[in-house]
């Protein structure tokens, strides 16, 4: 296949990736079970996919294709179901959330892939540290230069998709006083960040095949920046967001990027600036500490104003897209959260403070993702 070929897709459609816990429930640490759930789950038809991760640990549940957020909710709430069931005939539970809060890292088994082995040998204990838990977002682009420009002018809302997703305090056994630790680990690799700023796709091939021709990568996937061009999906992937604590809150977040997206395509209110790149790595450090409180530095008015304030104003304006796309109410379900401070972080902390127990606060995420509320 050439990597380099953009195999175009329906402009707007949508899909999720979400990468899920595996729990033991007599302890409520990270099981080793991926194998033997993926067997039992290869037996059943399902929509979408169910895939290993890095570690055994973690699944990955992969979507279908989908126009709407809202079909795309009763997707993953019966590949959700079918998960859960299939994990509890193996004693096993399974989680959202971006980080196991307690998990050692060095207790970790590799999945035993090509790709993953590859991985543990180039990168070493980094390998294992991956596990973490994220929601990744495709969008549907109609060519490699609309790839291009998503990818850039997207990159300015980088802040409202942690913010959103926010939903690892806990690392390590201690609360790291960030709303999202999971990209701590994301960034250790050489090859995170951002995409250069290239013009078009014929810029990013070139970039592409120069990065290549040293040996720095030997393919696409090599490449783990905060937002890429995926082109053998046809699409631009979002991947800042952590592993929602339900389904439906990963659905809200899609929808959000999915009328983000349109309003870009569409309207053009932004064109690409390499200014962005100057402000992200403090908007994105902002957002991951303090998640909707923190500073978010616009690079187009150059005027610093509140994450959460900044997702709001931005959600008026793509409000008539959201709607046309059938997604209306489920942006409006966001920001009322939103304008209430809700955050999958805050709600992780609070049943801490209750409990004064992070297996417990494992045992009621558990509960929470299977249950769906």
């Amino acid at each position: 296949m050439d990597e380099t070929a953009f195999a175009a897709s329906a402009p707007l459609t949508l899909g999720v990736e979400l990468e899920l816990q595996l729990v033991r429930p007599h302890d409520f640490d990270l099981a080793r079970d991926a194998d033997e759930l993926l067997r039992r789950l290869g037996k059943r038809k399902l929509p979408g996919a169910v895939k290993p991760e890095i570690t055994e640990s973690m699944v990955e549940l992969n979507s279908s294709v989908h126009a709407s957020a809202l079909t795309l909710l009763e997707e993953l709430e019966t590949v959700r179901d079918a998960v859960v069931r299939e994990a509890g005939v193996l004693n096993v539970r399974i989680a959202g959330g971006g980080s196991h809060p307690f998990h050692d890292w060095a207790d970790r088994r590799i999945y035993p892939t090509e790709r993953f082995m590859h991985v543990v040998e180039r990168y070493g204990y980094l390998a294992k540290q991956f596990t973490v838990f994220g929601q990744h977002i495709h969008i549907g682009c109609p060519s490699g230069d609309e790839a291009v420009f998503l990818t850039h002018v997207l990159t300015r809302y980088v802040p409202h998709f942690i913010a959103l997703s926010a939903a690892s305090p806990f690392y390590q056994g201690e609360d790291t006083w960030f709303q999202s630790s999971r990209l701590t680990a994301v960034s250790a690799f050489p090859l995170a960040g951002h995409i250069p700023f290239v013009r078009d796709w014929a810029g990013f091939v070139e970039y592409f095949m120069c990065m290549k021709g040293f040996g720095i990568v030997a393919s696409m996937k090599d490449f783990y920046w905060d937002i890429r061009p995926k082109p053998e999906y046809g699409t631009v992937e979002i991947r800042v967001c952590d592993t929602p604590l339900t389904v439906r809150r990963a659905a809200l977040v899609a929808a959000y990027a999915q009328a983000l997206a349109a309003w870009h395509l569409e309207a053009r209110p932004l064109e690409p600036s390499p200014t962005t790149y100057t402000v992200n790595s403090f908007n994105r450090f902002e957002a991951c500490r303090y998640g909707l409180r923190g500073t978010l530095v616009d690079p187009y008015l150059s005027r610093k104003t509140a994450i959460g304030e900044d997702i709001l104003a931005t959600m008026a304006k793509i409000a008539p897209y959201a709607t046309r796309l059938g997604c209306g109410a489920l942006v409006h379900e966001l920001a009322a959260g939103v304008r209430a401070g809700d955050s999958d972080a805050a709600w992780l902390r609070a049943r801490h403070a209750a409990r004064g127990s992070l297996a417990d606060v494992v045992r009621e995420a558990c509960t929470r993702w299977e249950r769906g509320g």
